[in-house]
């Protein structure tokens, strides 16, 4: 009897011959790119295929089910890749595609069950799984055959076996689909319901952005003639991050879908001149253990009054009352004898109430010049042109009464105008005067901080409406515990059928001064139409070791997402190293050599603060040490030896983590920093060391002796 290895090495040659000979095939049909349009359908195909088989050439498959339908005689092999491939003389399929309904078995069938099922366009399909099993594919060769699951099989599935096998990849500078693990928890997620939105609670390394990205690509193919990629949207925290999950989505043949951040995204919309203090220009002193701590409460305070659903009521309120007043309350005369009432212009200005101020104003300027027009018609013919003259003039200085604002200069005035004023009142009544002084210096300068970009746009809104290029069909949310409810309102009304995946981790929240405290926050956004709440406890990133580790640092925190259950992966136990400070620099070289020494390919040196790092790189740098210094405007991400920042540390891994001076000057027993060195600690996958000269953080000196 042939060995399973024996059985899927042939497979996999048989599937290998039918992409190549589909490959060469489509390299003989040039690129159409005439004005037909059969021609050009014709031609998009082809390349979808070009891309599908490209995919399907390096690995064509990861998975098997052998499944017997109740309503079939014999059972058959079904074989699961990232892409479906299909024997192109006879459509036969040969490999069906990861997204399709029969392969959610594949994630779903743990073995307990009776009966196995898949629900499909036609209903419900039950049937018996015989086999589950899962193949590794590397550069098209076969490398590993494990059976998950065996029918009536006494033996211990391998399920977990074959999990820590895929985990104890090295890590590289690109994060990588986990298509071949996805488990069954983060599968549900996937396949969730197109129009639900969905809250996704993860404790670090639960795999949460990339089961974000694989709904999306699981979207695209269930909702095809729906959904259309430029038309989704993913936040990320900054552009280092969106360049280290870059390769996940062409890696499930998915291409198009804008990637940005908020503040990015915001300015693109308000395309306004103005300059944003956003936390790539003030992260340093936001975190610096040595910022004045008079400034971080006046900042924190700011974040969290302009970030809430409550300030956007103030802001609506100030819009209305500007409404009131926007229509002169003196009619319009052209000429002596000849005017206008204030309540018939009103009137007409009431009629387009749903359309937006900008648009309306216009409405009316239209029927003021075609009333002009009329009364001119009517004088006598040599009065004509110079009542036109006359009207026209009297026209620009009327319109000249009528607030013309841009949605930055709309904002600025309310923070110019003193609490006496109609429109400012509101602002007055709930901002602290110590937040309004600080914030008026700001836009005197044409500058915003990064919390009222959400009121801004509200604004923007009400002033000019929705471009359609700013419209989203599904929105994903990356680190959303350090978004506002504010700015989920902003992005609920750029969406349709408030479709959003909303992804993030209490715990992970170091943007206190502007983020939640908990999803109830943003989960009273959605109060007309209830998020699906999901909650990822397990943690695939870390070793046992560094997981206990970092849930005793989570144990001096008041609101945590819930500690990380660690997959059963052991490996090394976490270093402490205690140095005096002449041999900081020496300590930190040799435990970098060590480190080095087995064969991890990326390293990160954590350090407190960006000035801390650049300190450190230059040390490093003298000492001909190759590594690459972390900047927090950087857009790009190199892998090997990084010097980072540890709050630009979010989002990413790295095989092994090197967090510097961790003392009580600069890890402080509050939350704030609690999060800062748990999000440290939690980007290492195999090796954890932490350095400091005298006495360490009680955040890890107090929970280690418990």
């Amino acid at each position: 009897m042939q060995s399973a290895f024996v059985i899927e090495k042939q497979q996999l040659e048989k599937i290998a011959v039918e992409i190549e000979n589909q490959v060469l095939r489509l390299e003989k049909i040039p690129r159409y790119f005439g004005e037909d349009i059969t021609e050009q359908a014709l031609d998009d195909r082809r390349e979808e295929s070009r891309k599908n088989l490209a995919i399907a050439q390096e690995e064509p498959f990861f998975g098997r089910l052998d499944f017997k339908a109740d309503e079939r005689e014999y059972s058959e092999a079904i074989y699961i890749g990232k892409v479906g491939v299909s024997k192109e003389s006879t459509t036969d399929i040969l490999v069906v595609d990861w997204r399709a309904p029969i392969a959610s078995m594949f994630y779903s069938f743990s073995g307990g069950e009776d009966k196995a099922f898949y629900t499909s366009p036609e209903g419900t399909v039950e049937g018996d799984l015989f086999l589950k099993r899962n193949v590794v594919i590397r550069n098209r060769e076969l490398q590993r055959v494990v059976d998950t699951y065996v029918k009536d099989s006494e033996e211990a599935s391998a399920t977990d076996e074959f999990l820590l096998y895929r985990l104890g990849d090295k890590k590289d500078n690109r994060l990588r689909d986990i298509v071949s693990t996805i488990q069954a928890e983060q599968n549900h997620i996937i396949r969730a319901e197109k129009n639900q939105p969905l809250i996704i609670q993860g404790v670090a390394g639960s795999g949460k952005t990339t089961v974000a990205l694989h709904r999306l690509a699981y979207l695209l193919y269930h909702h095809r003639d729906y959904l259309t990629a430029n038309q989704m949207i993913i936040f990320a925290p900054n552009r280092m991050f969106l360049d280290y999950i870059s390769n996940v989505l062409p890696e499930l043949g998915v291409g198009g879908i804008q990637q940005t951040t908020f503040n990015e995204w915001a300015l693109d919309v308000l395309d306004e001149p103005i300059k944003v203090i956003t936390d790539t220009t003030d992260l340093e002193e936001r975190f610096s253990p040595k910022s004045g701590e008079k400034k971080v409460d006046i900042d924190r305070q700011s974040g969290r009054l302009k970030g809430s659903i409550n300030y956007k009521k103030v802001i609506e309120e100030t819009l209305i009352s500007f409404e009131k007043t926007l229509i002169p309350s003196e009619g319009f005369e052209i000429w002596n004898g000849c005017s206008l009432k204030a309540v018939a212009i009103q009137k007409w200005y009431e009629e387009n109430k749903h359309f937006p101020i900008t648009v309306r104003r216009k409405r009316v300027t239209k029927r003021l010049k075609s009333w002009i027009e009329n009364q001119v018609e009517r004088a006598m013919p040599h009065e004509r042109k110079e009542r036109k003259k006359q009207a026209n003039n009297r026209l620009r200085s009327y319109l000249k009464s009528w607030p013309d604002y841009s949605a930055f200069s709309y904002y600025k005035d309310l923070y110019k105008n003193a609490k006496h004023d109609g429109l400012a009142k509101a602002l007055h009544d709930y901002l602290p005067q110590k937040v309004i002084v600080a914030t008026r210096s700001l836009l005197n300068k044409k500058t915003i901080p990064a919390e009222d970009l959400p009121a801004i746009l509200w604004i923007h809104k009400k002033l000019f409406g929705i471009d359609k290029l700013f419209m989203y069909q599904h929105v994903v949310i990356d680190e959303a515990q350090d978004f506002s409810p504010f700015q989920i309102e902003v992005l609920k009304e750029n969406t349709k059928e408030k479709s959003f995946t909303i992804l993030g981790d209490i715990s992970q929240g170091i943007h206190s001064y502007k983020g939640i405290k908990r999803w109830q926050e943003m989960i009273d956004v959605f109060d007309e139409k209830q998020p699906a709440y999901f909650q990822l406890e397990q943690s695939y990133r870390s070793t046992l070791e560094i997981i206990e580790y970092a849930n005793k640092i989570l144990m001096n925190m008041e609101h945590t997402g819930g500690l990380a259950k660690p997959v059963f992966r052991s490996g090394k136990p976490v270093k402490e190293i205690q140095h005096i400070q002449k041999d900081r620099f020496s300590t930190i070289v040799s435990t970098l050599n060590e480190i080095k020494a087995s064969e991890v390919n990326s390293i990160a040196i954590v350090c407190r603060t960006a000035c801390d790092c650049a300190d450190l790189y230059d040390e490093l740098k003298a000492a001909g040490v190759n590594a690459s210094l972390i900047t927090a405007d950087q857009r790009n991400y190199k892998g090997g030896i990084s010097v980072i920042p540890v709050y630009l540390t979010k989002g990413l891994e790295f095989d092994a983590v090197m967090m510097i001076d961790v003392d009580s000057e600069n890890y402080r027993s509050n939350d704030d920093d609690a999060k800062l060195l748990y999000v440290g600690c939690t980007r290492a996958l195999h090796q954890l060391c932490v350095l400091y000269e005298g006495v360490p953080t009680s955040l890890i000196k107090t929970k280690l002796n418990l």
